[in-house]
């Protein structure tokens, strides 16, 4: 049986996520106090105890989903035996989730993973000014009809497919008036629902390109290795390994888009049929079950959950 693991993005926080992690196992609160500490800043605080709206900003957000993810991780290698290199195919993540993977797979330290997402979350959110741009979902649509859908919006403006999630749900992002005709031509074209999403920028379309040249210097400038397991990166739906396509892959990431649905079904198109999510939420569990006929895919970011992995079969087996 094949593995692979994932790791959600930016959607999936909520107070108190890695409370339980870090009141229970000694190698998550080390994980914590690592990205406090790379940031200068009692992370942990905010996400054990809010306030909410504080730990929804993006700079805050992507960081605090990394740690939750690594946490788990970690917990599953001490506590538990787990060796991604001998026991999984692949990982991935969704968008943010990409750096947690690459972190889990050894690629970036953590406190680097930390400070790289510190700094994209800031960058992408000083990108467009607010109000310029938008995001909105489109459902019951497949992904060339709602590209389709998003060309025709632009006009003048950007309007791209920013997240194929799979399913049937596409989200598209650009200059707010045109992602509102998008919502429009969506409804016009039969598409189930489309509404605009409680978002701050634009993320994953050509409106972020001043936060991609950040994330190129950022990037830059840290120690890139090659991952333990080959990581499918979101804009190219493929396995890759080299430092310097995983560096480029994440600067196009920015202003790329997200897929997901091409990302799962390349993993379960190489023989993996239990994918396990590491981190806050079920968000991914629950596209991959829609994306993958067969597929099994696990939660993985409480104690309970914790102790649910190690007592199936040792684990991954």
């Amino acid at each position: 049986m094949a593995v692979a693991f994932v790791f959600p993005g930016q959607g999936s926080q909520a107070v108190g996520m890695g409370k339980a992690l870090a009141g229970n196992f000694a190698p998550a609160r080390a994980v914590f106090d690592e990205v406090d500490g790379a940031l200068g800043s009692k992370l942990s605080t905010l996400m054990f105890e809010g306030p909410a709206d504080t730990l929804t900003l993006t700079e805050n957000a992507q960081p605090a989903l990394m740690a939750v993810s690594l946490a788990v991780m970690r917990v599953l290698e001490f506590e538990v035996g787990l060796d991604l290199k001998r026991d999984a195919q692949f990982v991935a993540g969704h968008s943010l989730g990409e750096y947690s993977a690459l972190a889990a797979a050894g690629a970036f330290t953590i406190a680097d993973a930390a400070r790289l997402l510190r700094t994209r979350g800031q960058a992408m959110q000083k990108a467009v000014p607010v109000g310029v741009g938008a995001m909105a979902a489109l459902l019951g649509l497949d992904f060339d009809a709602a590209v389709a859908v998003a060309a025709e919006a632009a006009q003048d403006d950007v309007c791209q497919a920013a997240n194929d999630n799979g399913a049937g749900q596409v989200v598209v992002s650009g200059n707010k008036a045109a992602v509102e005709r998008a919502v429009e031509i969506a409804k016009a074209k039969g598409a189930k629902r489309a509404m605009l999403l409680p978002v701050s920028a634009p993320f994953h379309c050509a409106l972020m390109q001043p936060a991609a040249d950040v994330m190129a210097d950022a990037l830059s400038k840290v120690s890139v290795k090659k991952p333990v397991v080959p990581v499918v990166a979101n804009v190219l739906a493929k396995p890759i390994q080299e430092p310097a396509d995983i560096v480029a892959a994440l600067v196009k990431q920015v202003t790329g888009t997200v897929r997901w649905r091409e990302c799962v079904a390349a993993m379960a198109g190489a023989g993996v049929t239990k994918f396990y999510e590491a981190g806050a939420g079920k968000v991914l569990s629950g596209l991959i079950k829609r994306i993958a006929e067969g597929a099994n895919a696990t939660a993985i970011g409480t104690p309970e959950d914790i102790g649910a992995f190690k007592a199936s079969a040792g684990g991954v087996s």
